[in-house]
């Protein structure tokens, strides 16, 4: 039980490192949270009187958060581009758990059994080799930096190791050079609101480079312009 606990509470741990780190910190954060509230409760059941219960229990809750959190954190990841961090930690979690059920009744399990169940953990080890690759060598995208930076600006967070124009500096891509052009844009009219004229001219020379105003979408200018003028 207490490595299972000792498991649960250094993810948590570290996912909730990670997650300051990240554009959007909360969609982390919140797994985190979770990580270290069934720590807690691992913890808590190590006390009771009739002691820990089934022993297959932790690999059962792991198996099932991590299963949840993969499947979370892949659309997060792969389709809304919100956060990389989730799904590689759960993948942890579910090849762990998995692998310790499939491993349980290993000495009783027949010759085709457990070449499937070889099989089986072999493909959620090469999945989570590429959930990892994926998701902390490759890191996040350009395009997560920009959509946190405008949030930023719609919370007048502007300055700031966590403000609006550190995310955009952040949100470079150059495979996508249109995430550029809305960095650019969106820095150049920060820049023109603080009436900074030097950093609003470099930005706009840089905008001039990959199309101008003209490559930004209307709506996206419109957007920046109107919470700027919030604040």
């Amino acid at each position: 039980m207490w490595s299972w606990i000792l498991l649960f509470s250094i993810l948590g741990v570290t996912v909730f490192w990670y997650s300051r780190k990240q554009p959007f910190p909360e969609i982390s954060g919140f797994f985190a949270a979770i990580l270290l509230i069934t720590a807690a409760i691992l913890w808590m059941a190590t006390g009771a009187p009739r002691g820990g219960g089934n022993e297959l229990a932790p690999a059962y809750i792991s198996t099932f958060i991590g299963g949840c959190a993969v499947i979370y954190g892949v659309i997060k990841m792969s389709v809304s581009d919100d956060d990389v961090i989730v799904a590689p930690f759960g993948g942890i979690l579910f090849c762990i758990g998995s692998i310790t059920l499939l491993t349980e009744r290993w000495d009783e399990a027949g010759q085709m059994e457990q070449i499937g169940s070889f099989i089986l953990a072999s493909i959620l080890v090469a999945l989570e080799i590429y959930l990892v690759f994926r998701g902390l060598i490759i890191g996040v995208q350009g395009i997560s930096w920009s959509k946190s930076g405008l949030r930023q600006i719609s919370r007048g967070l502007i300055h700031g190791d966590n403000g609006a124009i550190a995310h955009f500096e952040r949100s470079w891509d150059m495979d996508k050079q249109w995430i550029n052009a809305m960095s650019h844009s969106a820095l150049a009219l920060i820049y023109e609101k603080e009436n900074d004229e030097q950093s609003r001219k470099e930005h706009v020379t840089e905008l001039e480079k990959i199309g101008g105003w003209e490559a930004v979408d209307n709506s996206w200018i419109e957007a920046i312009r109107k919470h700027l003028e919030l604040n």
